[in-house]
């Protein structure tokens, strides 16, 4: 095999190393970044694979173990995407320390949402630019589909803008993490595959298969295309309670389906709090479990909602009372 002169590395292992790095482009990331926004088969590969592979049910069947399983990585992923991906690497609405913040990272990249620079940089440049034609997944600029799903199947959105994210690029472990986003999503499947064979082999009515088919693709496009909602949707249906220059809305439903981010439109009015749900009433499961974090002493400092917020709040409900 070749070896390349100046890393003696071999070409084959180049090649290989650079199929999996995301951060990888031929013509250059700033190259692919100055091209137009366009619906690319290519990119769709990765979704297909993913919906494709819940039709692995008809072979495999179900089972209560593989369903159970099923909702329960849709659960902590959902925390781990509205929890670390969202409030902490995009917002930093809390403080944690270097091991945690890596095993975040980690827990979100179950998610197979790609790493958390990407996730964060995208994020913060929906903030800059809300509803705007700057924004890569506004309903009311590109249309329903566009903000749900199309926008990521353009080469465009695809690098990583780290210019967006120096307070989180310093950390080598968190790059390497953001560019081999792929490692971790396919150790989980090896691990689900295990454990359904070793359930299997043990009387339990289940099988690996049967465990991928419901743990990794059923759960994962479940969890995508409920993410993906509040790009689509949170910025169309739900009630306005602040004026944010945005559409963004508050959404029960969304946060139900979500753990807590379906109260946008409050977290536009103030994305750095850790609640989304500035309410007793308004159900926030993330922060709920933000907070016992906290109590456990994983993370803290929590940032509250200002006085000044509630009390813009309680002026605009007067107001449109008096209307």
């Amino acid at each position: 095999m070749e070896s390349d002169p100046q890393t003696g590395e071999g070409t084959l292992w180049r090649w290989l190393v650079r199929r999996v790095d995301s951060d990888y482009f031929p013509e250059g990331a700033e190259a692919v970044k100055r091209q137009p926004d366009r619906f690319e088969w290519k990119r769709c590969v990765p979704f297909l694979f993913l919906h494709l592979g819940c039709l692995g049910v008809a072979w495999t069947g179900w089972s209560w173990s593989a369903v159970g399983v099923a909702v329960f990585l849709y659960v902590i992923r959902m925390f781990a995407i509205t929890g670390f991906y969202h409030r902490y690497f995009s917002h930093r609405t809390f403080r944690t320390s270097r091991w945690a913040q890596f095993l975040f990272a980690v827990w979100g990249n179950l998610a197979v949402q790609r790493g958390a620079l990407w996730w964060a940089s995208v994020h913060r440049h929906h903030h800059r630019h809300s509803d705007q034609e700057e924004d890569v997944h506004s309903p009311l600029v590109s249309g329903f589909w566009w903000s749900h799903i199309g926008w990521m199947t353009s080469s465009r959105n695809f690098p990583t803008d780290y210019g967006a994210v120096k307070d989180l690029a310093k950390y080598p472990e968190l790059v390497f993490l953001n560019r081999f986003d792929m490692l971790v999503p396919l150790l989980m499947a090896g691990v689900l595959y295990g454990v359904g064979a070793i359930l299997g082999a043990n009387g339990v009515p289940t099988s690996g298969w049967q465990m991928v088919v419901w743990g990794f693709f059923i759960s994962t496009v479940v969890l995508l295309h409920g993410t993906l909602m509040i790009n689509s949707l949170a910025h169309v249906f739900g009630r306005k309670r602040f004026a944010t220059g945005d559409d963004s809305r508050n959404s029960l439903f969304l946060a139900l389906i979500t753990l807590g981010e379906g109260w946008h439109n409050n977290h536009h009015r103030f994305m750095h709090a850790a609640r989304q749900g500035f309410y007793w009433w308004e159900i926030d499961l993330t922060y709920y479990g933000l907070k016992l974090l906290s109590w456990l002493g994983v993370i803290w400092d929590l940032r509250p909602v200002p006085a000044e917020v509630y009390q813009e709040a309680k002026t605009r409900a007067g107001l449109e009372g008096a209307a």
